[in-house]
């Protein structure tokens, strides 16, 4: 579904991504992990519009999307969440997650001018889906509270109904259990876990060795903003790459 080729990404000529090639398989769960600074965020950056790789190309279903506005990349069904959180506060639950419809809102000034049966029938769709993403992730009897009162792993889960609202076809999440705690963690992955099972393409950028263990299908490992190793879960365990990567953490993947 989603391919890399050679992809790099320098900052006033220091390189944070150096020739990064690896497949998304569709249907299947992509861990993306590394240490700090390995440069995962800014690889989903680059292949969601907000960074322009310096070169390389990025192809999603056989069309290139590598410089493409953000906007057309999320038309062409590609969502994500964000490491750090990037949510409405003023506006309720419900609102937050309908921005995750907002392609399929329509852009006529005339309709919306004089509220036509057909708009008015829109919105209902749209709300009514918006409502079942909620339920999806327990959050429907929170659904008029505004989004910066919830607590921490309320938020997070805000984002992934955002995210998943619009059935995308390729789900980027970034790091979706950072800072939560060990209950929370436990929610978040069951969630992914039974989006993984319908069907779901996803690349997951996650620190959490455990959860990316048990979900993943492939792993790609970063280090240095380089590919050291590609593999399933138990070849990445062994990989002595990885390990040195990892030196000091070496019993998280153990």
């Amino acid at each position: 579904m989603l391919r890399l080729e050679q992809v790099s990404k320098n900052f006033g000529g220091l390189p944070a991504l150096s020739n990064v090639t690896f497949p998304v398989a569709q249907g299947q769960l992509t861990a993306l992990i590394g240490p700090n600074g390995a440069g995962k965020s800014t690889l989903i950056n680059c292949i969601t519009g907000v960074l322009d790789p310096s070169q390389g190309s990025i192809t999603f279903q056989n069309r290139e999307i590598a410089g493409q506005p953000t906007h057309i990349i999320s038309r062409l069904g590609i969502a994500r969440t964000f490491q750090n959180l990037k949510i409405f506060p003023r506006l309720t639950v419900l609102d937050n997650v309908l921005t995750g419809l907002t392609s399929e809102g329509g852009d006529s000034m005339l309709m919306a001018m004089l509220r036509l049966p057909a708009l008015r029938h829109r919105e209902r769709r749209l709300r009514l889906r918006a409502m079942e993403a909620l339920d999806r992730f327990q959050l429907a009897d929170k659904a008029t509270w505004p989004a910066g009162i919830l607590a921490y792993g309320d938020k997070k889960r805000v984002e992934l109904a955002r995210a998943t609202v619009g059935n995308p076809q390729l789900l980027l999440l970034d790091e979706p259990v950072a800072g939560l705690n060990a209950e929370e963690t436990a929610a978040v992955g069951e969630q992914l876990r039974r989006l993984r099972s319908s069907g779901h393409t996803m690349l997951l950028v996650e620190h959490d060795m455990d959860l990316v263990m048990e979900l993943a299908d492939r792993v790609v490992v970063l280090d240095s903003g380089k590919c050291i190793a590609l593999g399933s879960p138990d070849e990445i365990r062994r990989n002595p790459l990885v390990l040195e990567a990892y030196l000091g953490r070496t019993e998280a993947i153990a």
